[in-house]
């Protein structure tokens, strides 16, 4: 059932570094954004959505969301990291490589050109490698940078990075109950395996609300 999308996971080093107890800021400079509502069953997860900095992830996503794809899916992993503040990890969603759901891959937008960091309560689309990312995102619980694109780096993988494309700016309390709900300790592949939610926890809508 799952396609092996080493996502956000993957065993690279992740940089340990402080979070903050809440989202962080917004940019000094305002950027273009569409905020999204995400209704779970155990609350909503208000988030803006970047459309002017990652304009291909975000209307990936708005895609997804306009059409409705995303509506009966579920947040069906959740990742712990040990260290940094607690809790700490992230939460992961969406279609799943359903046939019924899923739009084609789009190119990847690394981080290093888009500005937007695995902050937390950052959204950050799933992909294995670079530019096969389509339905599948995950939430941040806190900062991520080792997840940010590295230029610099030998390893094609590191130098892509992720693509966050969005923030949580209401409902870090869901994403913290949904990171905290049970796993199956026998379900998932490889690293993946005890990350996979038990029961996932259901999307019931995702829709686009106008911003303050």
């Amino acid at each position: 059932m799952f396609k092996r999308f080493a996502l956000l996971a993957a065993p690279f080093a992740l940089t340990a570094a402080a979070a903050q107890d809440a989202p962080a800021p917004a940019p000094a400079e305002e950027h273009e954004t569409a905020r999204v509502v995400i209704e779970t069953e155990l609350g909503d997860i208000t988030a803006e959505i970047e459309v002017e900095r990652a304009p291909v992830t975000a209307a990936n996503f708005l895609r997804y969301v306009d059409e409705g794809r995303f509506d009966g899916t579920a947040f069906y992993r959740a990742m712990p990291l040990e260290w940094g503040d607690q809790p700490n990890g992230l939460i992961q969603a969406g279609t799943q490589h359903d046939p019924e759901r899923v739009l084609p891959p789009i190119a990847h937008e690394p981080t290093s050109e888009t500005g937007v960091a695995h902050v937390r309560g950052a959204l950050s689309m799933a992909r294995n490698a670079p530019g096969t990312a389509t339905g599948d995102f995950s939430i941040m619980l806190q900062e991520q940078p080792g997840m940010d694109a590295d230029p610099s780096s030998e390893d094609p993988d590191l130098r892509a990075g992720y693509a966050a494309f969005g923030r949580v700016v209401e409902g870090m309390d869901v994403v913290e109950a949904i990171h905290a709900a049970p796993t199956d300790p026998d379900k998932g592949e490889g690293w993946l395996k005890g990350q996979m939610l038990s029961p996932p926890i259901t999307i019931e809508r995702v829709r686009r609300v106008p911003a303050d």
